[in-house]
């Protein structure tokens, strides 16, 4: 019996979450409803509401999970290697393209910013961990630093994901890890 409850519990927050995703394709969270939800659901309030506290708990929820993901993906490699830092830029890319709608939707520029700030705030912490601390850089710089790459590396995906695509996830770590490394000499 616990299982099937599981697997009810489960369905229900995946077809909340893909219908948020789904609104929000259209419209800012802000000029979302808890009802509006729940009719793309077919699910009545009163399920919703024993699943998350509102429609904003309800993206949270949604942005914690895939932060988690990219968090376990970032953990899995070491950053030192640039070969591995590519393979790990892949990894991501990848997985964006198995999420693409979710990506397009959460990444666009009418969308979520929160979303953007936590992918930020996640890598961030992952380069200051692994690559910032064994290269003795200033704390500060690396900051920055750490802020410069990121940015550029966000801006790059919401870029290609525009694009629809265009290039194969391997092309694009390739490229956006040679952006990083060496700049405007990549372009020599």
């Amino acid at each position: 019996m616990n299982e099937k409850l599981d697997r009810r519990k489960k369905y229900t927050r995946n077809v909340l979450k893909e219908s948020l995703i789904t609104l929000l394709s259209k419209k800012p969270i802000s000029d979302i409803t808890v009802k509006e939800i729940c009719e793309i659901a077919d699910i009545n309030r009163s399920t919703f509401y024993t699943h998350f506290s509102d429609h904003y708990d309800l993206l949270e929820k949604i942005e914690e999970e895939i932060t988690e993901d990219m968090s376990s993906y970032l953990n899995s490699y070491s950053y030192e290697i640039e070969e591995e830092s590519r393979q790990l830029t892949e990894k991501i890319l990848e997985y964006i393209v198995e999420n693409k709608f979710m990506f397009q939707t959460f990444l666009n520029k009418d969308a979520v910013p929160t979303f953007e700030k936590r992918l930020m705030e996640l890598t961030r912490r992952f380069m200051m961990n692994n690559l910032m601390n064994e290269n003795d850089v200033n704390m500060d710089e690396s900051r920055y630093l750490s802020s410069f790459a990121i940015s550029g590396a966000i801006s790059v995906i919401k870029d290609w994901i525009a694009n629809d695509m265009d290039q194969p996830p391997k092309e694009m770590a390739a490229m956006i890890n040679n952006f990083i490394n060496y700049g405007f000499s990549y372009l020599d």
